[in-house]
Parts: C-alpha cells; sequence; structure tokens
C-alpha cells in the first residue's frame, strides 16, 4: 500500500506526519505554530488570517513532502467550530472565524439582552435535539446568525476550517462531511443533512450550503511543488483521536488533558444533557466536553509555581507527593472555568494539616472523579459501557487519577491509549480506509 501525509489543525499548532499504510506506522512527525489571532479587533472576536493559515499548511506539506515524496494522498482533520466564508473556488471572502469568538454575546440591535439571547429564543427544544444540541456561542450558526443581525451575509459558503483550506489547496467548490458539517450547529444529525427549515428560520438560507460528501471521498488534487496529493474528505479533530484510540461500543472513553470530553459510540443517538455529533459508520457519538480537568489543574500547578518557578516538570513532584496522601478532608471544586458544573471553583475545609501540595491534588482528583461519573451517568443513566478507555497526556502521566476515577465508576475494566498521537493515529487508520475506497 501507498503512503498518505496526514494534517491536523489544532488551535495552537498545526501537525502533520508520514502515514505508512502498509506498516500502519506513523512517522516524521512535524508541526508549526498556528498563525496568531488578527490584531486589533474587538474584544469579543478572535479570527485568524486565511492567507496565514494556508502559508503554515503549505509549509508543514513541503517539510512532510521532503521526508516522503512518494506519497499520494491526504487525510486531514481539524478543530471544529471555525468559520471561513468562502466563493466557490475556495477563495476566503472572510477572516478564519474560530471557535474562540464570542461575538454573539455583543448586545443585541432590539430587544434586550444579546445576539445570542435573541437567537436561542427562536430554536425550539425539539430543534435544539436535532442539531444534536451544538448552539452554543462559538459554534458558526451564532456567528453566522450575527452576521446576518449586521447585514454582512451574501451568497457565500460557509466552510469549515479544513473545507476551506482543501477547496484553497485543490481550487474547488468547499464540500463538507458530516462530522465538520455537524459541528456548524445547523446540521440535522438524524437526517444527515443540513436542518433547511431551522436555517430558513434563523434568515441564513441565502447561504450557499456546501454539499455533504460521504468520508472517504476524494474531494480534489492538491499540487505542491509537482507533487500531487489526493485530498479526501476532512473530519472532526474529536471524532479522528476517538478512532486512533480504537474506541467500539459498550466503552467509555475519558479523555483527559488541556481540555477534557466523556464520550460514548453509540448506534442510538439517544437524548438527554449531552451533545450528540455524527461518527464514523453510521454510528453516533454522546459526548460532554468541557469538564473540568487539565486546565483548571494547570491554574493550581502555577499557583504553587508562581514564586519558585520550577525549573523541572512540577507533575513529578505531584505525583510523589499525592501517592502519600490516601485521603483528605480537604474540598476542591474544578469549575474554574465554564463547564458542566459552573464557572466557580473554590477550596474549601482548610485545616493546618492538610493546605499541602499532596492534599490539594488529592482533593482535585477526587473533584474530578466525581465530576466524570457524573458525566458518565448522564451519557448512559442504563450503563450500555462495561470498559473505560483513559486517553490523553494527564490520564497518562498520573496513575492516581486514573485509579480515583475508576473507582468513582465502581472499577470497571479499562485499558489505556498506548500512544501519545491519537489523532495521528485516527487518520492513519482513516487514510487507509480512504485508500481502499
Amino acid at each position: 500500500m501507498s503512503r498518505f501525509l496526514g494534517i491536523d489543525l489544532g488551535t495552537t499548532s498545526f501537525k502533520g506526519a508520514v502515514l505508512d499504510l502498509g506498516h500502519r506506522e506513523v512517522s516524521h512527525v512535524r508541526q508549526v505554530p498556528a498563525p496568531p489571532p488578527v490584531p486589533g479587533l474587538p474584544p469579543t472576536r478572535y479570527e485568524l488570517d486565511p492567507a496565514s493559515v494556508l502559508t503554515s499548511v503549505r509549509k508543514l506539506l513541503r517539510e512532510l513532502l521532503s521526508d516522503a515524496p512518494d506519497v499520494t494522498g491526504l487525510v486531514t482533520c481539524s478543530q471544529m467550530h471555525c468559520l471561513v466564508m468562502s466563493d466557490d473556488r475556495g477563495n476566503p471572502r472572510s477572516n478564519v472565524i474560530t471557535w474562540k469568538d464570542q461575538r454573539t454575546l455583543e448586545a443585541a440591535a432590539r430587544g434586550g439582552g444579546s445576539v445570542f439571547d435573541e437567537l436561542t429564543r427562536l430554536v425550539t427544544d425539539q430543534e435544539r435535539y436535532e442539531i444534536g444540541c451544538e448552539l452554543r456561542v462559538g459554534v458558526p450558526v451564532t456567528t453566522l446568525y450575527h452576521m446576518r443581525h449586521h447585514g454582512t451575509l451574501g451568497a457565500l459558503y460557509p466552510a469549515s476550517l479544513p473545507d476551506y483550506v482543501l477547496a484553497e489547496l485543490c481550487d474547488v467548490e468547499p464540500t463538507t462531511e458530516a462530522t465538520n458539517a455537524a459541528a456548524h450547529g445547523s446540521f440535522h444529525v438524524g437526517g444527515g443533512d443540513w436542518h433547511r427549515n431551522l436555517i430558513a428560520k434563523l434568515g441564513l438560507g441565502s447561504l450557499r450550503w456546501p454539499r455533504i460528501r460521504p468520508f472517504g471521498e476524494a474531494v480534489g488534487v492538491a499540487e505542491i511543488d509537482g507533487h500531487r496529493l489526493t485530498c479526501f474528505t476532512p473530519v472532526g479533530d474529536q471524532q479522528c483521536a476517538l478512532a486512533g484510540v480504537g474506541l467500539q461500543e459498550h466503552e467509555l472513553s475519558l479523555n483527559i488533558s488541556t481540555g477534557s470530553q466523556v464520550s460514548l459510540v453509540s448506534r442510538e443517538p439517544g437524548r438527554g444533557e449531552f451533545l450528540v455529533r455524527p461518527y464514523f459508520d453510521g454510528k453516533s457519538l454522546r459526548t460532554i466536553v468541557s469538564v473540568p480537568a487539565g486546565r483548571s489543574l494547570t491554574r493550581l500547578v502555577d499557583l504553587l509555581t508562581e514564586i519558585g518557578g520550577r525549573e523541572v516538570d512540577p507533575w513529578d513532584y505531584i505525583r510523589e507527593v499525592v501517592d502519600r496522601v490516601p485521603e483528605t478532608d480537604l474540598e476542591v471544586d474544578l469549575s474554574f472555568f465554564a463547564s458542566l458544573t459552573g464557572d466557580r471553583g473554590s477550596i474549601t475545609n482548610i485545616r493546618e494539616g492538610n493546605l499541602t501540595v499532596g492534599h490539594l491534588f488529592a482533593a482535585a482528583f477526587r473533584s474530578m472523579a466525581a465530576n466524570y461519573g457524573h458525566c458518565a451517568d448522564i451519557l448512559s443513566p442504563e450503563r450500555e459501557w462495561d470498559r473505560v478507555v483513559f486517553s490523553g497526556g494527564l490520564a497518562q502521566k498520573v496513575p492516581r487519577l486514573r485509579r480515583d476515577l475508576l473507582a468513582a465508576l465502581d472499577n470497571p475494566p479499562s485499558r489505556l491509549s498506548d500512544t501519545g498521537e491519537d489523532t495521528l493515529r485516527g487518520l492513519l487508520l482513516l487514510a487507509a480506509r480512504c485508500a481502499r475506497g
């Protein structure tokens, strides 16, 4: 079998690798920084220059082609919920508006509250369920509604980030695949197509909504310095990473890193206080995002190292001392950022003997375990899973955290992802499917 290139368009960096389909190996991993946000914008805006994005992608592809000039294909995944207004040849007609953009929190021109408040009053509970509950600040449909609100929409394609990139590279009309389409917040998950009724209700019918392609179709051919790469439909980064850890039905995924998600693959989408996203092979992904995890723990680490400025990894010390604390009565609520548990955290029940690093992180891990247990109950009250799959950097390097999590879930069987490159591993597996046709 041939070799492909895989590209992951992340939030802080763009990462790529050579994917050897015959030997099922990922090699020559490279990365370049993601472009910085466009300066001088209002504080609610978070945009990237599309030309800079394309320059970074081309640079990464050239470096990888120098490693593997024989590659024939390109597979891509990307951070979801980004938006580029594009014409029918993929040329950008806006900046890249990222998931960090919060313009819909700006005041509505009429009535009380924000633009987002106005939008949510228009969407029924049934419609919210039909779009997989993907209706949050920063999701493209909310940005598009804001643009219509200010009269800045045209007859353009609302393309996802990777769909824009491939349309530019291949000089083709932007199209999309379900995992990226659903991230727009205007995709009928059960129907497998755009939610036309909701789109019309929100006044977005003038847009040229990209054609939905099945996974594995060729989008076009990109020419990079004389090399021809057949480019296949991009996918969402979460689904790609879960494919990389080999997530199966009846397995509960706990991805614990800077961000965190609890996920369950199912043949039935279900209905509850969770997102429903398309997965592969006609399956659905029930998922809860923004669980308090690595980002909150980093705030604790930063606090503890602020004075000393440790030169070594503080996690080595944390792992050592937390294992000396089997129990603690210190209480930590890690809701330092907006999440399912709120947006105001706390450290309470402090006494003379328990305000130590060991007690602090023992309490933090216990709090995390309770949150993950709560998420598992929300995803599947009937407990349709019988094994836990751990992935993400924090899950891999802190055994105590894994033990506490399993205890909160009644100690089910578990496995730990054997790679720190779950997304690139997912691209390898998806590339093999594309090669088979």
